[in-house]
């Protein structure tokens, strides 16, 4: 999968959160979030992350209790883990109002090919600044 396939897909998860009420700034972070915890997972870094609060944990949750335990996940990675995840996620929570789209999003980003793009990460941030 190439970047400009990634940057797309990407995009279309922003619409499916904008859909939701949440605004650009909050669907980067979002995202961010997301992404994060899916490459920890790709990476083998998970052990950086708390147990019980890694991606697959997000991902096996049942559709209708994702989203409280997301907002759950939020709060516990911002105060257990190494201090790297602590301040990445200190202090903060999700502005996700459907479980829903959590779950779209879940679904959607565990399809994504991450390490096909690592080298191009950057590329990808900046393709995501408002169109």
């Amino acid at each position: 999968m190439i970047t400009n396939d990634i940057v797309g897909k990407l995009w279309n998860l922003c619409n499916i959160l904008k859909d939701d009420g949440v605004t650009y700034h909050q669907y980067v972070t979002e995202l961010t979030y997301l992404l994060f915890l899916k490459m920890a997972k790709e990476t083998g870094t998970e052990d950086q992350l708390p147990e019980a609060y890694r991606w697959t944990d997000l991902e096996m949750r049942a559709a209708p209790d994702r989203l409280e335990f997301y907002k759950i996940m939020l709060i516990h990675l911002g105060t257990h883990g190494s201090s790297l995840v602590n301040e990445i996620f200190a202090n903060d929570s999700s502005f996700i109002k459907k479980p829903a789209t959590l779950s779209t999003l879940v679904k959607e980003i565990d399809k994504l090919d991450w390490c096909s793009v690592q080298r191009e990460d950057r590329k990808i941030q900046s393709c995501l600044k408002p169109r």
